[in-house]
């Protein structure tokens, strides 16, 4: 059996063909999903990639959010199918509700693109079990909305629960409350965070790691066990 990965596509979608690349590099079936779509053609996984889904108009990630494609992937990541979105993902998915919180314009008000020192603090996620919990890693980062925020109660949730999936490390790039890259949902199933790890799957490009590659080894596990 090989895993089919489906990786949606939106208007100002910028990243979905190299995460389609990481998905086969992995030894999965990467599977085109464009936003109108209005079933997942069947996919064992749901892949949201970075880009400025229309523009970043109105808040990053509130258009796409009520595209045809989001209807049953919401109701399918409830269900269990597991989620991944990547920075405009991560977005995406707070948007959809699917994930608590939201992203804000970076605290320094300028665009960020560097390689970024992560901690894993939850390995045990559908996308983070090739990981092991306290690993440092590191992940390009390119971003213009990834400051995370939410209320002090949800933060505190998140933490107890151990929902707080990934922690900057060194530098905090763009003000997220607790240093927060990226976090989970009860589940597990559903995964967002602001770093690429589609760009850090092969040695010759990115960060010269293949830090990110346990990303999508991690899911083809889960899925078929290979």
């Amino acid at each position: 059996m090989t895993a089919r990965i489906g990786v949606v596509t939106f208007p100002g979608s910028l990243d979905d063909r190299d995460t389609q690349r990481a998905i086969r590099i992995a030894g999965a079936e990467p599977v085109a999903l464009w936003h109108k779509d209005k079933d997942l053609k069947q996919v064992d996984a749901v892949v949201l990639c970075g880009g400025f889904s229309y523009g970043d108009y109105l808040r990053a990630g509130a258009i796409a959010r009520f595209s045809p494609v989001m209807e049953p992937l919401v109701e399918q990541a409830k269900a269990g199918l597991p989620v991944l979105g990547i920075c405009n993902g991560f977005q995406i998915l707070t948007e959809a509700h699917l994930l608590p919180g939201a992203m804000l314009g970076n605290d320094h008000l300028h665009f960020i693109c560097r390689d970024q020192k992560l901690r894993v603090e939850n390995a045990e996620t559908s996308w983070t079990a090739d990981y092991r919990e306290g690993q440092e890693i590191h992940i390009p980062l390119k971003n213009m909305d990834g400051r995370y925020v939410a209320d002090e109660y949800t933060l505190d949730k998140l933490e107890a629960e151990g929902r707080v999936a990934f922690r900057y490390l060194d530098h905090n790039p763009n003000g997220s409350l607790r240093d927060i890259a990226g976090i989970t949902n009860e589940a597990g199933n559903v995964v967002g965070l602001m770093p690429h790890p589609e760009h850090a799957v092969e040695p010759l490009i990115g960060t010269g790691r293949t830090d990110g590659l346990p990303f999508f080894t991690s899911i083809l596990k889960k899925l078929v066990g290979a």
